[in-house]
């Protein structure tokens, strides 16, 4: 067996280079960027009023001052700014040459065309040319976009965004006990829920997941959905035969060419993890226990997705306050289910008191994944430790 961290080099490895596609701005949510939104304009594209007053020279302070204009977003003040004068101005308004200084309404005394200002303080109110980008700024988050990303984007005046391509991922589960949500289990039967929740942790990377029919525990099962992945970056299998997982799928995927980086590591819940490559696509053959399957795909294929995006992969591990004493670990790295609550600066943490991996419903109850490294002595309420979000 090899180490978690070993195994998660030899799955980063699988991924190849970002292919970049052009996308509008409106449709790039979620999206990687690889190449950078360049603005074409400057924000603000000159001095603009923070706020409604009246726009003035600080030197001519308090006044009083001849109103002689208005100036409103979109609508600018054209004319002279003579000494002794104002404008009054609204939020947005370009603010005209010789002020230096806006003044908020609720200070002013207006009286017809003369007004007078109480104390100012020190703020001028003015946005200047350009505070917040300039032309020929870049901008490229190493990370999926956001909202905020695209209004900034959009203010920059860039239309189309150079993006990766969405990994297309093959998820493909197999057994004779599987039957589809909605169906009538005959004895012996089960839901297939595996594949779905696979699928969901792909698009939540940022892959286009397809979801495979059913393979039957048949050689030739196997084989007709292997053909059905063709063209998929990524094919991700769950389970394997009733005699063993993964038995036949290694045997049908090594006939078709598979090219295997490791097959088992010391993590827990998770040992049968298998990773490789069969011609063009990267492969991840999950354990067919509901939680390994999803605590693996939540630690190698997530990543790997990101990393076919250009992304960093992630995830980072995070800390929190243990709530409770633990026992020592065993050989293996353990992720525990576990619920976070507020805590006194750092999050506490709870693991649950079961962590039988075939319970989907402790895995829903959780937020969080309590690292444990292989060998890990007991542990005391209040100790620090690593966590990784879910």
């Amino acid at each position: 067996m090899i180490s978690v961290e070993e195994a998660r080099s030899r799955v980063l490895a699988l991924a190849r280079a970002p292919e970049p596609e052009q996308v509008a701005l409106d449709q790039a949510l979620g999206r990687a960027m690889i190449a950078p939104g360049v603005a074409r304009l400057t924000q603000p594209p000159f001095d603009a009023a923070a706020m409604d007053g009246y726009a003035l020279r600080s030197a001519e302070l308090p006044g009083p001052l001849a109103v002689i204009g208005t100036a409103a977003a979109g609508v600018p003040y054209e004319g002279e700014t003579p000494p002794g004068s104002a404008i009054r101005i609204f939020t947005g308004a370009p603010v005209p040459a010789g002020y230096d200084r806006v003044v908020m309404q609720e200070i002013v005394t207006r009286d017809g065309d003369r007004i007078g200002i109480a104390d100012v303080g020190s703020n001028l109110n003015i946005r200047r040319k350009g505070n917040d980008f300039a032309e020929g700024s870049t901008f490229q988050p190493p990370r999926p976009l956001r909202p905020a990303d695209l209004a900034l984007l959009a203010a920059m005046n860039v239309p189309r965004l150079t993006v990766a391509r969405r990994p297309r991922v093959a998820v493909l589960a197999g057994g004779d006990e599987l039957v589809r949500p909605g169906s009538d289990p005959a004895p012996g039967q089960i839901i297939s829920s595996n594949d779905i929740a696979i699928a969901a942790l792909a698009r939540e990377a940022g892959a286009e997941p397809v979801v495979l029919p059913l393979a039957r525990d048949t050689e030739e099962s196997l084989r007709d959905r292997f053909a059905e992945a063709e063209g998929c970056d990524l094919i991700v299998t769950i389970g394997g035969a009733s005699v063993g997982d993964h038995d036949l799928i290694a045997k049908v995927s090594a006939e078709l060419g598979m090219e295997r980086a490791f097959y088992k590591l010391a993590m827990r819940p998770g040992k049968p993890l298998m990773a490789g490559r069969i011609g063009t696509a990267a492969m991840l053959g999950l354990p067919g226990n509901p939680v390994s399957a999803a605590v693996c795909a939540k630690l190698f294929m997530q990543p790997l997705i990101r990393a076919m995006q250009g992304l960093p992969p992630g995830p980072d591990p995070l800390q929190a306050v243990l709530t409770r004493d633990l026992p020592p670990e065993g050989d293996r790295q353990h992720y525990l289910r576990a619920r976070l609550v507020p805590g006194d600066g750092l999050p506490e943490i709870e693991p649950f008191p079961d962590q039988d991996s075939a319970r989907l419903w402790v895995l829903a109850e959780a937020d969080s994944l309590l690292i444990r490294p292989a060998g890990d002595p007991a542990r005391k309420a209040g100790e620090r430790m690593s966590y990784l979000p879910l």
